[in-house]
């Protein structure tokens, strides 16, 4: 269904984005400052339930495709490619790029942090359009495991974006110091995630697995 060099190289790629400041990271972080690790994590649970929905929605989306019109898929991804493309040239030029976090936020129950979290994420149409893209990219085009080849691409992603996202959660007061007196590594991480968009892009033109 899916090859382990596949895995592997979206595994790379989803620790290179989680490693790259980015809203999750800063929600994460802001609210890891203004309550404490546990409002962090729980912040970190929305999130990563979230990305499970989105997978969901894309596995459907993209089975019902195959399902129509295998050659729609194609347009996806070529469509995605330019996308991704276009997210790794707003990256590169440092686009909405990290912020200091603010402590001074008020403080919420558990409950709403998780839904913070579940509902920033799933609300997100940006989001939603990412996961069309990136994921069209190492799916193989069978609508029978669709649905599933999502979910492992969720799994990997949603593991990288937490390992990193969950150290943030225990340190957060320190880091978010040290990267607001750090600008130019923002910047170099923006870059990097400029080229990750790009070379995920450009994998889509040399591809001859399909």
């Amino acid at each position: 269904m899916m090859d382990l060099a596949t895995l592997l190289t979206f595994a790379a790629a989803a620790f290179a984005l989680a490693l790259t400041p980015g809203p999750d990271m800063l929600l994460v972080m802001t609210r890891s400052v203004a309550q404490g690790r546990i409002a962090g994590l729980t912040t970190l649970a929305g999130i990563t339930v979230g990305c499970y929905g989105h997978a969901l929605i894309a596995g459907f989306s993209l089975s019902g495709v195959l399902l129509i019109a295998p050659v729609v898929f194609e347009a996806i991804r070529w469509a995605g490619a330019g996308y991704l493309l276009y997210l790794g040239i707003q990256a590169f030029r440092g686009a909405g790029g990290f912020q200091p976090p603010r402590p001074d936020l008020p403080r919420l129950p558990l409950w709403s942090l998780f839904r913070q979290g579940l509902l920033t994420n799933l609300l997100n149409p940006k989001v939603a359009l990412f996961f069309l893209a990136l994921f069209p990219q190492f799916m193989q085009p069978d609508p029978d495991t669709a649905i599933w080849q999502a979910l492992i691409l969720a799994f990997v992603l949603s593991f990288a974006g937490g390992l990193v996202n969950g150290g943030i959660a225990l340190i957060a007061g320190r880091l978010g110091e040290w990267l607001s007196r750090r600008p130019r590594f923002v910047r170099w991480q923006n870059r990097l995630l400029g080229g990750v968009f790009a070379a995920l892009a450009l994998r889509l033109a040399f591809d001859v697995r399909r």
